[in-house]
C-alpha cells in the first residue's frame, strides 16, 4: 500500500482547490475544499448532509459542523472559515436540499462512493501536475502539514486528528529532510542589518577587549 503524502507546495494546494472551480464542477470543488479545510476523513465528509452545513430556515450557511467521527465515534466540532463558507454559499445556490447528502450523485441523490471521491481528487492532482499522487487522505495530511508549518501547536493538531501520541502525528504528516533543513537555515537571532554593524570598528569601550579575538 502506497503511503499518501501531503501536498507541501502551497501554490499546488491553491491550484488543486481551484481546479474544479475553474471547470464549473462545484460538487467536486466542494469535496476538495472540505478535505483541505476540515481535516475530516473522506468517510465523514461523505456522511455530511446539507442540514449539517446549511440553515434552511434562515437561508444561510452554518458557521460550525457538529458530527461524530465514523472511525472513532468521538464527537467533533469544526469551525468553518471564510473560504469554506464562500464555497458552500456558491454550491448551495442551486444544490441545497434538506435531507440530501452534501457530496451526492446528481442522478440518484445518494452520497458518492469513496472510490469515486478518490478518483475525483486524484484526477485534480494529475491535472495540475503534483509530484505525489493525491488522494482524499492526502488532503487531510495537507491540512495538518501546513497548519504546523504556520505555527499551530503540534499538540493541538494531534487533538484535531484524534491521534494517540505526538509521535504518531509527526510521522503522519511526513516531514522531509528539506523541511528540517529549512528550520536550521531559517532561524536567526539578529535583525537583518544588525550583524552588519557588529565589526571591529564599531566596538569600543569596555566591550572592545572581549570582542578583539573575534576579528584578529
Amino acid at each position: 500500500m502506497i503511503a499518501m503524502e501531503p501536498v507541501r507546495d502551497k501554490n499546488a494546494v491553491s491550484k488543486l482547490a481551484a481546479y474544479y472551480l475553474n471547470l464549473g464542477q462545484l460538487r467536486n470543488y466542494m469535496l476538495i475544499m472540505l478535505g483541505l479545510y476540515t481535516a475530516l476523513r473522506v468517510s465523514d465528509i461523505l456522511l455530511l448532509r446539507w442540514d449539517d452545513v446549511y440553515d434552511f430556515e434562515n437561508g444561510s450557511v452554518k458557521s460550525f459542523i457538529y458530527l461524530s467521527e465514523k472511525k472513532t465515534g468521538k464527537s467533533k466540532t469544526i469551525a468553518l472559515n471564510m473560504d469554506v463558507i464562500a464555497a458552500l454559499k456558491m454550491f448551495a445556490a442551486r444544490n441545497a436540499v434538506s435531507g440530501v447528502p452534501l457530496i451526492c450523485n446528481y442522478r440518484t441523490k445518494a452520497a458518492i462512493s469513496r472510490v469515486q471521491a478518490y478518483r475525483i481528487v486524484r484526477a485534480a492532482g494529475e491535472a495540475i501536475g503534483t509530484v505525489n499522487r493525491v488522494s482524499c487522505h492526502a488532503l487531510r495530511k495537507t491540512f495538518g502539514y501546513h497548519a504546523l508549518k504556520e505555527g499551530t501547536s503540534p499538540v493541538l493538531i494531534m487533538d484535531i486528528f484524534n491521534h494517540k501520541s505526538l509521535n504518531v502525528t509527526m510521522r503522519y504528516l511526513g516531514f522531509t529532510q528539506d523541511d528540517k533543513n529549512n528550520v536550521y537555515l531559517g532561524l536567526s537571532f539578529f535583525k537583518p542589518l544588525e550583524i552588519a554593524f557588529i565589526n571591529k570598528d564599531n566596538i569600543n569601550g569596555e566591550y572592545a577587549d572581549n570582542y578583539a579575538n573575534i576579528f584578529y
